[in-house]
């Protein structure tokens, strides 16, 4: 009976995804361990380490829906090391063959490598969905590359910006996560084949041998020594799942703000049947970007427990990735759902361009300071405009009243400047700088094969 979030028939799909409970199941936790101890043996029977007849059958048999899973539940009640899963595995070898399994290896060796195998799949689907909120994110901003809108700092408005130009932001980000996750890869998918302390002592003569046959069979990389204790690539990856999630959660979090009754540019999907509240009708609550913003803020939290766990003793410390087996599942589990929510969101944004265009006026004007001082500037100084304009803009501010009304009986304004032209200084939409040439620069950055 599932007792978690991530496993549960209620709540599951707000935590997790099919797919990526089926890549942390119990089975692909066994199966991983069984690939490990194949590709172990496999080696060896290739080397003459063991018999190849007995390696042919530990490959045959390496199958975790042979094994009495529940069995090894029981087993670890008792022991933490991987003998549970041998005493399942040699259950259904035949012709003795279990004894030549874990020939030389030491639990950590398979439980590390099973982790990294189990890792590289969740990689998988965490960097395919991270590339498809990029690409859905450089189509928000081609398509909206010229509409106009509030740009906001310190949550009040600034200037105007397009809305091209701010999904752009968001996809350069994205790339960037995409990028780092791509870079980890090549340190973090390394396995493990060490011995007890990770010196080979069990295997002393065809030990690298057996080492570098094991790593290709699995396709991971060969360990320069041993990494028993040495847990900086598994902090690597939650910190790498912590900054997508952090990315994740800016984007999720901006379009939240900006669904708000009063400013409502942007709305996550909408569908007919979807409620918001069960008392009030009228609800369209963004109780998906919540949703998200709630995972993200999770996988982040991880991610510090991890770099903790860095610091182990001696060479072996079952500490430090008995933390990694529950958290970094947990962290993927939740970045998964976070990542295909959002692909949602952003693939079926709801956008209001006409809303967009309503707030660009909502300070009657104000938003267009910067572009009236620096035209004011040119003639009386950037230090004499700018207290010219803001006497204008604190007056107009509290007043409620247009800044145009204000700055035209402003000597200094009037002296310099004519009406069409002050009309023109406090229209925002010629006031976009360099927005679109940004959104292309970045189209033509990462609007290519990844």
């Amino acid at each position: 009976m599932p007792s978690t979030a991530i496993d549960s028939q209620i709540h599951g799909c707000m935590f997790s995804t099919d797919e990526m409970r089926r890549i942390w199941s119990d089975q692909s936790w066994a199966q991983k361990w069984l690939d490990t101890e194949a590709a172990l043996a496999k080696a060896q029977g290739e080397l003459g380490v063991i018999p190849q007849e007995k390696a042919e059958l530990i490959n045959k048999y390496a199958k975790a829906e042979l094994l009495d899973i529940p069995s090894i539940g029981e087993f670890y009640k008792s022991s933490i090391t991987i003998v549970p899963l041998l005493k399942a595995f040699k259950k259904v070898l035949p012709d003795n063959a279990g004894e030549f399994v874990h020939w030389g290896a030491t639990s950590q060796d398979i439980v590390d490598t099973g982790m990294v195998l189990l890792q590289r799949d969740a990689y998988q689907v965490i960097l395919r969905d991270m590339k498809a909120c990029l690409g859905y994110c450089l189509d928000l901003a081609k398509k909206y590359n010229h509409t106009v809108m509030a740009g906001r700092t310190h949550v009040v408005h600034a200037i105007p910006i397009t809305f091209g130009y701010k999904a752009a932001v968001w996809a350069d980000e994205l790339g960037r996560d995409i990028e780092r996750i791509e870079a980890m890869a090549p340190r973090v998918f390394v396995g493990e084949m060490s011995g007890a302390v990770g010196t080979l002592a069990s295997q002393p003569e065809k030990g690298l041998e057996t080492q570098k046959r094991m790593m290709e069979i699995l396709g991971l990389g060969v360990p320069t020594i041993a990494w028993h204790v040495a847990r900086d690539s598994q902090a690597e990856f939650a910190t790498v799942l912590a900054l997508c999630a952090g990315t994740l959660g800016r984007i999720n979090h901006e379009i939240l703000t900006l669904q708000r009754t009063e400013i409502l540019e942007l709305e996550e999907p909408f569908f007919m049947g979807k409620v918001g509240s069960s008392t009030m009708p009228h609800k369209r609550n963004p109780a998906v970007l919540e949703n998200v913003l709630a995972l993200c803020r999770n996988v982040r939290s991880i991610a510090p427990s991890i770099v903790e766990s860095m610091v182990s003793e001696n060479e072996r410390d079952w500490g430090c990735f008995l933390s990694e087996w529950e958290a970094i599942p947990r962290a993927c589990h939740m970045l998964g759902c976070a990542l295909e929510k959002s692909k949602n969101i952003l693939k079926n944004l709801i956008v209001y361009p006409k809303h967009m265009e309503r707030n660009l006026f909502a300070q009657k004007g104000l938003m267009m300071s910067e572009c009236v001082m620096m035209h004011l500037a040119r003639k009386l100084g950037r230090m004499t405009a700018h207290s010219i304009v803001y006497k204008s803009c604190m007056e107009a501010y509290e007043k409620e009243i247009p800044l145009k009304d204000v700055l035209m009986r402003t000597p200094e304004v009037t002296a310099a400047f004519t009406e069409d032209e002050i009309d023109h200084m406090l229209n925002p939409h010629t006031y976009i700088g360099l927005s679109p040439e940004f959104v292309d620069r970045v189209v033509e950055k990462w609007a290519k094969p990844c």
